[in-house]
């Protein structure tokens, strides 16, 4: 079924729709997205019995709270994959890991935050980094903090299961090690082993609200997020990152994305790898 025979979005309520998605996630829409978003809030209306998008608009503004976080859910975009950008882990690992033992010697403490985590493989796989790469992890506080907007993958990172397809390209001992296979009912799904969920708090989080924590990260991946901001909320961000961040705290970020004649409170380690500056 094509667009115009299922609703009509003209071009006056698409405009509506991305200052919408502007007030509520500071997510800047282009023109050319204008059929993902029919795609999208088409679903809702659907659900809803609604005809048109006028009707929906309506709703969300009469304050409809559950709904705003279905919009919200819906508009988001969550792709990713266990160990995705492999580079940084390998970093983690061989780098950052070795030097937070000795820097961090004294407090025994790491912290680690995933900003958003999406459906969660991304915490999932520092976590199995941290735990295969620290000996004696168990004589260490480590935590990691993992946060998105999206109420719906949240729920589903915090559940830690997944299809087992979605494991299919790690190594058999990654597997064996870090995942338990569902049987019955279940076959088809693998479950993250507990030791790793111990490591990680979900937590809801726009990333333009206030932040409800002091910070004092060593890490954080903050990947493939920024690129939905325009520059100048960028700005605002990475110097919240770098408040949030040790005075030795690095960040990654995606491979499309970049700091430069962003933000000024960073040093470039290499690929996406930015170390905060003295």
């Amino acid at each position: 079924m094509s667009i115009k025979e299922e609703f009509t979005l003209t071009d006056k309520q698409f405009k509506i729709f991305q200052d919408l998605i502007k007030e509520h996630t500071s997510i800047t829409i282009s023109d050319e997205k204008k059929e993902l978003i029919y795609g999208r809030l088409s679903r809702r209306l659907r659900k809803l019995n609604l005809n048109r998008f006028e009707d929906y608009y309506e709703m969300l503004k009469q304050g409809d709270l559950q709904e705003l976080e279905n919009f919200i859910n819906v508009i988001t975009t969550n792709l990713t994959s266990f160990f995705r950008e492999s580079h940084h882990f390998d970093y983690l690992k061989d780098v950052m890991i070795p030097k937070l033992l000795v820097e961090n010697a004294a407090s025994k403490k790491i912290r680690v935050w995933s900003a958003g985590c999406s459906t969660g493989e991304e915490p999932y796989s520092i976590a199995m980094t941290l735990m295969e790469s620290i000996p004696d992890i168990n004589s260490w506080d480590v935590k990691i903090l993992a946060t998105d907007i999206d109420s719906d993958v949240l729920a589903k990172a915090s559940s830690g299961v997944y299809k087992a397809e979605r494991v299919e390209s790690l190594d058999k001992q990654t597997i064996s090690q870090w995942f338990k296979r569902g049987k019955g009912e279940k076959s088809g799904y693998v479950r993250v082993a507990p030791e790793l969920q111990s490591l990680i708090s979900f937590k809801q989080l726009n990333l333009l609200n206030e932040w409800p924590f002091n910070g004092g990260f060593d890490v954080v991946f903050c990947r493939n997020v920024v690129i939905y901001f325009d520059k100048d909320t960028q700005k605002v961000l990475f110097e919240k990152f770098s408040q949030a961040l040790q005075p030795h705290g690095e960040m990654f970020i995606g491979h499309s994305e970049t700091l430069f004649k962003i933000s000024d409170d960073f040093e470039l380690l290499g690929k996406t790898i930015y170390k905060k500056c003295a």
